[in-house]
């Protein structure tokens, strides 16, 4: 049986989410860094990841890994490694990205042209061409990774990136990316059965993700991989790991999410993803105010991801919302509510301190989800 090591990026501070994913896989965890999860799997790994990931941006099989204090060392290194393991006779293998921090060699262009050079000239050779090397059939995206001069090599396996689900085909002006929503939703004790409400869903995504892991619904069902194409990795195994992966929807469970935002044209979208995604029958979307949001139920938990004011201009604007919301969400008495964003001043302008804030990128922007944690609700009460 083949052994990966395998590296899975995500958001900063989506780190312990992503490692407590990658374990219940029953993956073994070699290094948590800034960003990126370091792992052991067995030859079904690569689907397996692809497949049930939630918080990774991608899943990159590892190749190499050696220092490089000069372009020299970076070319032999990268040479010396044996790519016909990695890459079959006539594939394409772009550079796709290479990125240096603290590093002696930081211009990314000559690390992507020296670092495709040493493969070419090392497949020429185990090939035995003496032309051009062809590069017209399935692709193999190698990303270079450069920190204090240590080099990471890896190969792409995913494609486009782990967040396009393939259910949101609309989007609002501001969406959440998938993968983020996900650790949202992680974050919380929410569990099918408890009442969720997003009261300014946009798009859907943060209650669509939810439902996805009500029901046991892999992220990446709906979609397709680099890697299936690869003919160094058996497709039997994709078939089998997709099999598996829809036999583990359990349908039996019964919940209801709640959706609303005060935009009709956002409604629908929302409507249209959680259609595209399998879970409609899980989520009401309706037209409705965030400021004036109130429940009969004793019970529940709001997730949201209101606007973040990044624009002077819309700093009054934002004041006046985040005031509304904590007048509205006050009334709440026994609910958990928990809402990202990046505008410094939220918690006073909310008026109330938050039980418990985590520090979360979206995308490069410094964001704090504001987590206020409501009683749990006596067990006879299923709310």
């Amino acid at each position: 049986m083949k052994n990966y090591t395998l590296v899975a990026p995500c958001f900063f501070g989506m780190e312990k989410i992503l490692a407590r994913e990658i374990k219940n896989l029953g993956f073994e965890i070699i290094k948590t860094e800034d960003g990126r999860i370091t792992y052991k799997t067995d030859e079904d790994g690569i689907a397996k990841s692809n497949l049930w990931l939630r918080c990774a941006e991608r899943v990159h099989l590892k190749v190499a890994e050696f220092e490089a204090k000069s372009f020299d060392d970076l070319y032999e290194n990268t040479k010396r490694i044996d790519w016909s393991t990695y890459i079959p006779y006539g594939a394409e293998f772009p550079i796709s990205k290479a990125s240096s921090i603290k590093s002696k060699l930081h211009s990314t262009p000559d690390v992507q042209s020296i670092v495709k050079k040493a493969i070419v000239d090392s497949l020429k050779k185990k090939y035995m061409e003496t032309g051009m090397l062809k590069e017209d059939k399935e692709k193999y995206p190698i990303f270079v990774f450069i920190h204090k001069d240590k080099v990471v090599i890896t190969v792409d396996t995913t494609g486009d990136a782990l967040h396009k689900r393939g259910y949101r085909e609309k989007a609002n002006k501001a969406p959440i990316r998938e993968t983020l929503a996900a650790g949202l939703v992680y974050l919380t004790p929410w569990r099918p059965g408890r009442i969720l409400v997003d009261p300014m869903c946009g798009s859907g995504t943060i209650l669509i993700e939810a439902a996805m892991m009500g029901l046991n619904m892999a992220p990446g069902l709906n979609r397709e991989f680099i890697s299936e194409k690869w003919r160094t990795y058996d497709k039997k195994i994709w078939w089998e790991e997709r099999k598996k992966a829809f036999e583990a929807i359990d349908e039996s469970v019964k919940f209801k999410l709640r959706g609303y935002d005060i935009d009709p044209e956002s409604v629908e979208i929302a409507r249209e993803n959680a259609e595209i995604a399998g879970v409609s029958d899980y989520i009401d979307f309706e037209v409705g105010d965030a400021t004036k949001f109130e429940s009969d139920d004793e019970y529940g938990f709001i997730i949201t991801n209101p606007p973040y004011g990044e624009r002077l201009e819309e700093k009054e604007s934002i004041q006046l919302l985040y005031k509304e919301l904590g007048y509205a969400f006050k009334r709440l008495n026994n609910w958990s509510y928990y809402l990202i964003t990046s505008f410094e001043e939220f918690e006073y302008e909310f008026g109330r301190e938050a039980d418990r804030k985590r520090k979360l990128y979206n995308g490069m922007l410094k964001t704090y989800y504001y987590q206020y944690v409501g009683p749990r609700p006596p067990k006879a009460i299923n709310g």
